[in-house]
């Protein structure tokens, strides 16, 4: 078999219906035929634009969030981290946003953790002279000093899982195939109950619904959400999280969604060929940390923060430096567009409470 979406039929021929997380996890993951395994994604030639390749400012106002942060937690050493880098831009305008910044890049090291060898290249160009490590997953960050985490469209991308509310209570909604072979959605059949692994806690905690409502879950968004919160804990540090989504507890709707060529698409058209994300609940996310015993700060919407931040403040020292660019105000305006990415992104800073490391972080109100 030489394409995901053969691989993905033959499991589901052989084992029946497959859950949305497990097809999601196939479909962008798989080791030789994933989505994020063999292409480019980000850009006018891939499939969507992520908010550092939009402006540069955006880097700069996550950089002066977390500097300050450092500054005021005693300039310790730290390792820098960014989960799902992508092409390494946000990155790169990080590093050299914090130039001006006494002793950091003295006392930083910097960590990627990135499973796309596509993208990992275009990491190594774009960074080329900082010498950045590698790593497959969270599990092989160092754990010898604090961490400053980014992870800007990390959590949306990892696999969900929903129930359908029906006459018959909570069942899990399927990926299937009809009889011309095609990719459909369907649902548990009568009686069968949502698998365990989805979550007894989750199942259990459900409310009534209406007939044909939704509710989303994410194990692997929430594990991956307490061993950084733990991490933090244990080593110090803050983590900013910026994505689109919600901060509405025990959201009820369908947020699974595919992206193809800058368009909306059938998440079960193109498999292999498309985006595949949900919208981040961050409502969940703050309690994850909160039971962690980190504090949360935020959410904040996008513009918010990066208005607070003083993004139009650095538009005005850019543009008087480059009066011909062109490109600066409409990029300022995407990201703060109320009605576009500055109201459906959202940023929240999570910061561990521990007697050796507090960092906090500028930008935000007092923890929520």
């Amino acid at each position: 078999m030489n394409n995901i979406e053969d691989i993905i039929k033959a499991q589901i021929r052989q084992n029946g219906p497959m859950d949305i997380g497990t097809f999601m996890s196939l479909a962008l993951g798989h080791p030789k035929h994933g989505y994020y395994i063999t292409r480019d994604p980000i850009g006018a030639q891939g499939d969507f634009t992520t908010s550092p390749e939009i402006s540069q400012i955006f880097g700069e106002m996550l950089t002066v969030c977390m500097i300050e942060a450092w500054i005021r937690g005693g300039k310790p050493n730290v390792h820098l981290v960014e989960l799902g880098p992508g092409r390494g831009t946000l990155m790169a305008d990080f590093l050299r946003s914090c130039k001006n910044a006494p002793d950091f890049a003295e006392r930083s090291n910097i960590h990627l953790v990135e499973t796309s060898p596509v993208l990992r290249n275009a990491q190594k160009t774009k960074l080329a002279g900082y010498k950045p490590h590698w790593h497959d997953s969270i599990d092989t960050l160092p754990n010898d000093a604090p961490l400053l985490i980014l992870a800007n469209e990390f959590f949306d991308a990892l696999p969900i899982r929903q129930a359908v509310m029906t006459l018959d209570g909570w069942r899990e909604k399927v990926i299937q195939l009809d009889a011309d072979d095609n990719f459909i959605f369907g649902i548990t059949a009568g009686g069968q109950k949502l698998r365990k692994d989805a979550g007894d806690a989750w199942i259990a905690t459900l409310p009534a619904g209406h007939d044909g409502d939704i509710r989303e879950i994410s194990p692997v968004r929430d594990a991956v959400m307490k061993a950084l919160c733990e991490r933090l804990q244990k080593q110090g540090g803050l983590m900013i999280v910026i994505d689109y989504g919600h901060a509405i507890a025990n959201a009820a709707g369908d947020t699974f969604q595919a992206v193809r060529q800058h368009q909306y698409v059938s998440p079960l058209s193109h498999v292999g060929e498309a985006d595949l994300t949900s919208h981040v609940d961050f409502a969940r996310l703050a309690d994850i940390a909160r039971d962690a015993g980190c504090a949360v700060h935020g959410p904040d919407d996008q513009k918010t923060f990066l208005e607070t931040m003083g993004i139009n403040m650095r538009l005005k020292a850019l543009q008087a430096v480059n009066p011909n660019d062109e490109t600066l105000a409409p990029g300022v305006s995407r990201l703060t567009d109320a009605q576009g990415m500055g109201g459906l992104f959202k940023v929240m800073a999570v910061a561990a409470q521990v007697s050796f490391c507090r960092f906090s972080p500028a930008g935000f109100q007092k923890p929520s």
